[in-house]
């Protein structure tokens, strides 16, 4: 956990702030301002079409009595990868992609599901049924 929040907190902005001002040095301060405006609208855009997408599937799922898990995951994934869209910079921008595009979603989620289930098996997460 600590590693998690120095990471949040310090080197994530430290490496956000320099590519903005690599960026800005390179291409101008303009166009890396308008970059980054972009990336953050059509994010935003994709973000909200993706999830009102897994939101009408996790309804179907339940409609026929279908346990919607991967579908969660994916509605996780999504909220996650807007967030990241939306925040300035362009290592989150990255990452926010990855997390939206079904094809590199579907890699994270297989190792997410690795993980929450190692954590179960070993007590560290209830599941409270």
């Amino acid at each position: 956990m600590r590693y998690i929040l120095l990471t949040i907190f310090i080197i994530i902005p430290v490496l956000e702030i320099t590519a903005i001002m690599l960026s800005g040095n390179i291409i101008g301060i303009g166009p890396t301002l308008i970059l980054i405006f972009l990336t953050a609208l059509l994010g935003g855009y994709y973000a909200r079409k993706q999830g009102l997408e897994t939101f009408r599937k996790a309804q179907r799922q339940m409609q026929y009595g279908e346990m919607p898990g991967d579908t969660i995951m994916d509605g996780v994934c999504i909220l996650v990868g807007a967030i990241l869209l939306l925040l300035p910079g362009f290592f989150t921008d990255i990452l926010g992609l990855v997390l939206l595009l079904p094809p590199t979603r579907a890699l994270i989620k297989g190792r997410l599901f690795k993980a929450i289930t190692k954590r179960v098996n070993k007590r560290n997460i209830k599941i409270i049924t």
